[in-house]
């Protein structure tokens, strides 16, 4: 499943999660585990072709409240603009974005997302 990622990462962050509730990467199945790969990759093309990145960022997270929850691969468009403005890359950048708690308008992430899933219908169908 892919999801617009809610919070302060930016607009064009995307969230690639299984659907059924998986709390460690060692417990997915072996079908999951061969969907996930590809689907990671069309997010991360899908994220390039969209906005104006410099890299794409791949992270797992999987805590809330400090107890592992779901396992959630966050796809994450990073410019320059991003790394000079935060002064930060890498992990550190993403605690700089959380500290500031700007998450972006409602009205972006609706138009982004409806962007992404054009994009996703017109190129998942011709993924190896």
């Amino acid at each position: 499943m892919v999801e617009h990622c809610i919070g302060p990462l930016g607009i064009g962050s995307l969230v690639v999660k299984p659907i059924r509730h998986v709390v460690h990467v060692a417990d997915l199945q072996d079908g999951e585990v061969a969907e996930m790969g590809p689907l990671l990759r069309l997010a991360a093309r899908a994220v390039t072709a969209l906005t104006e990145t410099d890299q794409v960022y791949v992270c797992l997270w999987s805590h809330a409240e400090r107890k592992p929850g779901h396992v959630h691969f966050v796809v994450q468009p990073v410019s320059r603009d991003d790394m000079s403005r935060f002064d930060a890359h890498g992990p550190a950048l993403q605690v700089a974005m959380f500290a500031a708690e700007e998450e972006p308008a409602l009205s972006e992430v609706e138009a982004f997302s409806l962007g992404a899933a054009s994009w996703f219908s017109a190129h998942s169908a011709n993924q190896p």
